[in-house]
Order: structure tokens, then sequence, then C-alpha cells
């Protein structure tokens, strides 16, 4: 009689996957997951690392499904509405982008050990850079063919060799006196350069109480430096300036002078021409480091905000806690002040 009992006996290789499939079975058991949602995987124990395939993965189920999804999308686009294209008109209006950063104390000193942020002359220039970075990426949507750079409220934030504002008032510095000067011109020169490339450009200056000195001798060293260029500048010593506009007058102060309900009558008084020409009216002063805005009769008065850190004396009185911020207006010729742009750090 023939022996048959051979026939019930698994060959190596059938063994092999019976025990690879007991591997896949038991591991994925215990992880709790069905094992025909396994593609491939390993298998380690002490002895051994195994990579496998498992044979029982759903490909099936998972070529019905990328079917369906296809059959679907293609349904969907026979019955799909058509859309006219629309053509936009882009605005031949112009307007003036008026970039102000007020404020901003090259030289200042501060430590986050005690005022809970560092500021310092390395702060103040990249803060003023990214800031005019920021209202130029801001101002793309308009069609600009004039800027209006406002420089000093306070570029410098001393006036000396003394460590000390015009008035005498000590303060906290980082830097030399010299060092922070020559900051702040090449500062300058560098913002302007861009400036001239984007449209054409006005440069007006507010003498400051930190740097009364200092800041006017500096402004006369940029004027200088732009001699052959299409810059124009307005950097006397007057402490209140005007810019006419279309329909709009923007006058432009430090604002640690005169008071803030005397500016409309000052503005019409000093600038009499320019007032009577012109409908929307403004005065943008700084000084305050933070945001106020008001309707007044004749204009709107605005403070704007600084990009520059609170320092020990600031902290301890507790003027703290408002956005530092590098600003920027939209003004269209007819219609006044139609933007405010903000770069916030």
């Amino acid at each position: 009689m023939k022996n048959t009992s051979a026939r019930f006996r698994l060959k190596q290789d059938e063994i092999q996957m019976l025990m690879q499939y007991r591997g896949i079975k038991n591991a994925t058991d215990e992880a709790g997951v069905d094992d025909k949602d396994v593609k491939h995987g390993w298998l380690k124990t002490k002895d051994a690392s195994l990579f496998f395939k498992n044979p029982n993965f759903k490909q099936e189920e998972l070529n019905a499904i990328q079917k369906i999804k296809d059959e679907c999308i293609s349904e969907v686009k026979k019955y799909a509405p058509k859309y006219r294209s629309i053509e936009t008109i882009k605005s031949e209006d112009t307007h003036l982008l008026v970039i102000d950063i007020a404020d901003l104390h090259i030289g200042k000193l501060a430590t986050a050990f005690e005022t809970g942020e560092d500021y310092n002359s390395q702060i103040a220039v990249k803060r003023a850079k990214d800031g005019m970075q920021g209202i130029l990426d801001k101002a793309k949507g308009f069609n600009i063919d004039k800027v209006l750079f406002v420089a000093g409220n306070d570029i410098l934030h001393t006036d000396n060799n003394k460590r000390t504002t015009n008035a005498g008032t000590p303060q906290d510095t980082d830097g030399m006196w010299y060092d922070n000067f020559l900051m702040a011109k090449n500062l300058y020169i560098e913002l302007l350069e861009k400036l001239v490339s984007f449209a054409d450009v006005e440069v007006v200056y507010n003498p400051s109480n930190h740097d009364l000195t200092h800041g006017f001798f500096l402004m006369q060293l940029i004027e200088a430096h732009f001699a052959n260029s299409t810059i124009t500048f307005n950097v006397n010593l007057l402490h209140r300036k005007a810019f006419k506009y279309g329909n709009n007058l923007i006058g432009t102060t430090h604002g640690d002078g005169a008071k803030t309900e005397n500016l409309p009558l000052l503005l019409a008084t000093e600038f009499p021409i320019l007032w009577s020409e012109t409908k929307h009216r403004y005065i943008y002063s700084h000084h305050i480091h933070h945001k106020t805005s008001k309707d007044m009769i004749g204009c709107t008065f605005e403070t704007l905000r600084s990009p520059s850190g609170s320092d020990s004396w600031h902290h301890k009185n507790g003027y703290t806690g408002v956005p530092k911020a590098v600003e920027g207006y939209i003004h269209h010729k007819e219609f006044g002040q139609i933007a405010r742009l903000t770069h916030i750090f």
C-alpha cells in the first residue's frame, strides 16, 4: 500500500508562510489592528528582525475605492458649471504714501532682566528696516506716485557726550554718541535709497526733544548726501511743517511743544495758503509713543506708535503695554486719508 501521509506534510516554504502569517496576526492582534489593514511591516525578536509584506492586505478594497472616486469625479466634471473670467480694472487714481518711523531712539538701552524686553541700537535699526518694508508691502495694492518720509522725531536717543537729552535728562544708553549718529546716517541713506526707486520722495524733518542739535546736523548731512537725487527736503528747524498733496494738507510736528488744542489754528495761521487750498487736513504728531486720534475743527489730529522698547524709566512709571509699531498712511488726492498701514513688532 502506498504511503499517503506525505501528502499532509507542509513544505518548508509553506511552513515559513504560515509562521509569517501567524507573526503578523499576533502582532496586529496585540496592537488592536485588523491584519488586513497592514500592508507591510517588521517582525522583530531578540534573535532576528524580519521585513514582511502582508498577503492579506486588502488591496482589492482600496482599488475599488479608487475606482469609485474616479467615477464620481468624472461624473461631476460632466455637469460642472462654466464660469466667465472676470476682468479686473486697476485703479488709475494716484495716492500718497506717508511713512513715519516715529521715535526710534537709536542709542536707547533696555534689558529684559529689568523691563521685560530688550532694546538697543541694533534692534532699533532692524525694526526701522523691517517696519518700512512692511509698510511698502502693504501699500502694493495702491497706485503710489509720491512718498512723504517723515524724519527726525527722536531718531537719536541723546544729544551730547554726557548721555543726556538736549534738556540734560540722563538716559540709559547703548553705544557711544558718535557710533549711534553714524548708525542713524547709514540707516536713513539705506531707507531713502530704497524709496527713491519706489516713487517720488519728499523728506520732512521734525526737530525733537531728545536730539535737537544732533538730529538737525544729521538731516543736513542726509540732504547733502542726496544732493544729486530727485528727493526733495524740508529739513529746517521749524517745529511744525506742512505738505500739500492734491486736496490734502498734512501737518507734522514732534508733539513736545504746542498744545494739541492749538495745533489746528496754528496750522491755519502758519500755512494760510495751503489751508485755503485744501479740504482734508491732518496733523501727525509723535513724542508719546502711543496711538491717539480725534477729529477737530478743520482737521484730524493723530499721534503715532513707536517701534522703540520701554526703558527703565518708562517701565518703572508704568508706560508699557502699548503695541510697538511703524505706521504709514495712504492719501487719495481727492478724498484724503483712505487707509492706515501698520507693521506690528
